[in-house]
């Protein structure tokens, strides 16, 4: 499993900008697709973009056009940034990795939109 710890969350105004960042403990790009994932409170965790082994995204459809996911192999960090926010973007937001036989988990950090 390998330890991943994310950063970047806050508080920021509707239509503001963040940048995530997702520090993994280990060169995992070749092998793992790395994905954000969100939590509202009484929600379900949903998928916001994910980065294949290859280099393709994927984005939910509530983000797509706003959010874009990227990767540095070099700090071995994954990166999630946010334009246009929306009070509908506050969650806490999760660093995932994942391969055929395992599935890791960063802590989370919170992002609040203000209306």
């Amino acid at each position: 499993q390998v330890q991943l710890v994310e950063s970047g969350g806050g508080l920021v105004q509707a239509g503001g900008s963040l940048r995530l960042s997702c520090a993994a403990s280990r060169s995992i790009f070749s092998t793992n697709v790395m994905g954000w994932y969100r939590q509202a409170p009484g929600k379900q965790r949903e998928l916001v973009a994910e980065i294949t082994t290859t280099g393709r995204t994927n984005y939910a459809d509530t983000v797509k056009g706003r959010f874009t996911i990227s990767r540095d192999s070099a700090k071995i960090t994954v990166y999630l940034q946010m334009n246009s926010l929306k009070p509908g973007d506050t969650a806490v937001y999760y660093c995932n990795a994942k391969n055929y036989w395992e599935v890791s988990w960063g802590q989370g950090t919170q992002v609040t939109v203000s209306s």
